[in-house]
């Protein structure tokens, strides 16, 4: 068995599932430190409002085809899945029925990196997309907030080796975010599973 807990998140006009402890400590060290030193990690530019910034993480983007993913107007080209990353793939899809064909990849180096509200909702995705994130590393807060109901919020810590899973409308109800934090902190890599057809 691969995890022993899931939490399914009571958050309206969603459907959120958090698996605490997804794999086991000696697998997400192994996997941290394997990912850490062979994703092949790049620093894009974005642009907010007019002006270019450096994005607060690095990212890849790795996938099974060649389509491309874009968002905040970066376009990136995918590289084949690595050993690592099909078996962590193949992991995710036999607990949650679910065919994924991307990964985007991000490090978060310390806790001054982060990532601003948004919703995984571009055009590639499709309607009602599915995505399993999975966090090897350093444990962050990870906030959500509901599009039209300003009261509607809701945040959990994401722990090493854990899977979130948001599928269904989540993406179109819901904002997340991982904020920014003072505490000196490690290293984080995130895992972002998607379909992109």
């Amino acid at each position: 068995m691969l995890f022993t807990e899931v939490l399914p998140l009571n958050m309206k006009d969603a459907d959120v599932i958090y698996y605490p402890n997804f794999f086991t400590q000696e697998q997400s060290n192994a996997y941290f430190n394997t990912l850490l030193n062979t994703i092949e990690w790049q620093e894009d530019t974005i642009k907010v409002f007019g002006k270019t910034y450096l994005q607060p993480r690095l990212t890849a983007l790795y996938a099974n085809n060649k389509n491309p993913y874009s968002y905040s107007n970066i376009i990136m080209h995918p590289k084949a899945f690595t050993k690592e990353l099909n078996d962590i793939k193949n992991k995710i899809e036999k607990a949650v029925h679910i065919k994924f064909t991307t990964c985007l990849a991000n490090l978060y180096r310390n806790g001054n990196e982060s990532n601003g509200w948004h919703a995984d909702n571009e055009k590639e995705l499709g309607k009602n997309p599915a995505i399993a994130s999975v966090t090897f590393g350093a444990e962050r807060m990870f906030h959500f907030k509901h599009k039209y109901n300003p009261n509607l919020k809701s945040k959990l810590i994401l722990n090493h080796g854990s899977l979130l899973l948001m599928k269904g409308s989540t993406q179109e109800n819901w904002l997340h975010q991982l904020p920014k934090t003072k505490k000196l902190i490690g290293k984080r890599i995130n895992l972002t599973f998607r379909i992109i057809a």
